[in-house]
């Protein structure tokens, strides 16, 4: 199965966890998880100021995210996408509601604002907004059973094939 560019950006906006991979001054690249939100296309997550994604963002002005669906076996998105640092401690204070909500599958109430914000500031913690510009995807290819192997029907469809770097819109 194939996604077209629609179903990549609800792919993207359907879940909120991802692997972000970003370049180090010395060294192999680096990856971190985090949940993210979104705004529009673009993706949203708190990071501290001082960590390392902060200070590639600052370097490189792009990221990799990998996003996961969380299921299993996993199905994933590679997002390419410019990205910059926002301080706005309103803008942050809104990110860490809304993942704090992703996190407890419900909303937060608006009583412990007041509490995220103090520990966002606290964190010195920033927004960072991709504004994606491409995807990679490869279709997933996954054994459900230790059976299948057995299956020559199932089998014959058992192909790994090459991914495509493909626009965020068509």
């Amino acid at each position: 199965m194939t996604m077209d560019a629609a179903e990549r950006r609800q792919f993207v906006h359907n879940n909120h966890t991802c692997v972000v991979g970003y370049t180090r001054k010395k060294g192999p690249p680096s990856m971190s998880i985090v949940y993210y939100t979104m705004d529009g296309d673009d993706i949203l997550f708190t990071t501290m100021r001082a960590r390392q994604k902060t200070k590639a963002v600052e370097r490189e002005g792009e990221l990799s995210i990998a996003v996961l669906d969380g299921q299993w076996p996993p199905t994933y998105l590679v997002v390419y996408g410019d990205a910059q640092i926002e301080t706005d401690m309103d803008l942050v204070t809104d990110v860490g509601m809304k993942v704090g909500a992703i996190m407890a599958g419900e909303p937060l109430s608006e009583e412990v604002r007041p509490l995220v914000r103090d520990g966002m500031e606290k964190e010195g913690r920033v927004v960072i907004r991709v504004k994606p510009t491409s995807t990679f995807y490869t279709p997933p290819v996954h054994l459900h059973k230790a059976d299948d192997a057995l299956d020559k029907e199932k089998m014959k469809d058992f192909k790994h094939g090459l991914g495509a770097n493909l626009p965020w819109h068509d």
